[in-house]
């Protein structure tokens, strides 16, 4: 189960999924930051398949907080990379702390999500 195309697969989904829920006006805007969160925790799951759940939910906070409190800094050229698509997405605009709310409520989210299913099909397999 603790595969890198599984969380790869997952990855892609929840970056179409964060991009559908932007284009649309009746999703409330911090499900966008909850989806930016559970991204980068199957960022992570990535990268890192095998490692232990409570490393992978601090990497994955850390990575959140630091992207958030980048934008306080306004930069010319930050703002300037702002201004792309790339940057949009992934700096972001502004901070906001509900946007630090949101990451924390995604990755813990992601993970107990994770962790029902995974007991869950283990339980299956014995």
């Amino acid at each position: 189960m603790k595969s890198r195309i599984y969380y790869f697969s997952l990855f892609l989904f929840i970056i179409f999924l964060g991009i559908c829920s932007r284009k649309t006006t009746f999703v409330p805007l911090w499900i966008g930051d909850f989806l930016y969160a559970v991204m980068i925790y199957f960022l992570a799951r990535i990268f890192f398949p095998f490692q232990k759940y409570y490393i992978i939910i601090l990497l994955s906070l850390i990575t959140c907080y630091c992207i958030e409190f980048l934008q306080l800094y306004q930069g010319e050229w930050m703002i300037e990379l702002r201004k792309t698509l790339f940057g949009r997405y992934v700096l972001g605009q502004g901070f906001l702390w509900e946007d630090i709310l949101a990451y924390t409520f995604g990755i813990i989210t992601v993970f107990v999500f994770e962790k029902i299913t995974f007991n869950y099909f283990s339980q299956k397999s014995v």
